[in-house]
């Protein structure tokens, strides 16, 4: 069980999650943080990180650090997705384990379960079906990640944890059209349409997949609970019998055509949408089963209205540079 005193490795502390698990965990009094920026420490060297594990020996690792994207940047740069990602997790996972680390948190992605899975999507539909073309090759990564966990835990004795997020939105964003995922990229276009007055915002699809979009501040305070908890209250989330995976998820499924729409409140654009169904929609619902989670005694807090106007003042204060 991880306490204030404990040496914690966030690997990817700049990016969306990562920063928001270090702020709560600063936030609440964690005083050995351990970080490295990517020209301090690269992941994708296999050498470079077992002596960052054996010289530092953190007791607990967050391995927040990933190559994403939304499906045009997926889709253009499908190599590197599965390959830059396979080489961090199986860098870290196994330098973690080395160095006798037996705690980590591996942060994968809902992209990981079927495209036509039942809703909503249970642990236990890994694997159970084809996935969604556009992000195949992240997916599969991120599944040898849970995968890999789940090896390690039967072999070592690990307790190492994958958890499942949904869609993620929040302050430290990337609001880049050519790499973004969809909720930044509908605030930046609605925003730039705003300032030039435009009378139309063209949007990809059909605007009819709905999806679950998570507040990052909740999916950080939802990592901190569960590396926090005692060892008998999470016991059953590591079995023979099942992956060691949980999901997290808002509890929250909207449209994304009504996506769009509050994104156009937020932001104070009074155009119309121009939906482009040439455009891919991906899959057609992602909606994550909470049981695991509920069970353990959490929930998220913050609604989607309230995440969203957040979400654009942080755009507006990393992004936008008035002419």
């Amino acid at each position: 069980m991880v306490d204030k005193q404990s040496r914690v490795f966030i690997a990817g502390h700049r990016g969306l999650v990562g920063s928001a698990i270090h702020r709560v965990m600063v936030a609440r009094g964690f005083s050995q943080i351990i970080t490295r920026r990517r020209d301090e420490l690269d992941l994708l060297d296999q050498s470079a990180t077992a002596a960052f594990f054996a010289q530092e020996k953190p007791e607990v690792v967050v391995l927040a650090a990933a190559r994403v994207g939304g499906i045009l940047a997926n889709t253009t740069y499908p190599a590197e997705f599965i390959g830059e990602n396979l080489l961090i997790q199986s860098n870290v996972i196994h330098s973690a384990w080395e160095s006798g680390v037996e705690q980590l948190l591996f942060l994968g992605s809902s992209c990981i379960y079927p495209k036509y899975a039942p809703q909503p999507i249970h642990e236990t539909h890994l694997l159970s079906g084809v996935l969604e073309s556009s992000n195949r090759p992240y997916a599969v990564a991120k599944i040898a990640g849970v995968e890999m966990c789940w090896a390690y835990n039967r072999q070592y004795g690990t307790r190492y944890l994958a958890v499942m997020p949904n869609n993620l939105y929040g302050p430290g964003d990337n609001y880049d059209l050519a790499t973004s995922h969809v909720l930044p990229a509908l605030i930046r276009k609605a925003h730039e349409a705003k300032c030039g007055g435009a009378a139309n915002l063209a949007v990809w699809g059909t605007g009819t997949p709905r999806r679950e979009f998570l507040y990052n501040a909740d999916l950080a305070d939802a990592c901190v609970f569960l590396l926090t908890r005692s060892p008998d209250v999470v016991a059953g989330l590591f079995s023979e019998d099942h992956a060691p995976l949980i999901n997290i998820g808002s509890g929250e499924e909207v449209s994304v055509r009504d996506l769009a729409d509050q994104v156009r409140g937020v932001v104070g654009f009074t155009g119309e949408l121009e939906w482009d169904p040439s455009k891919p929609d991906g899959t057609p619902r992602k909606w994550v089963d909470m049981e695991r989670l509920r069970a353990l005694g959490w929930s998220a807090t913050t609604p989607l209205a309230e995440g969203l106007s957040l979400a654009y003042q942080d755009f507006l204060e990393r992004y936008y540079k008035p002419a």
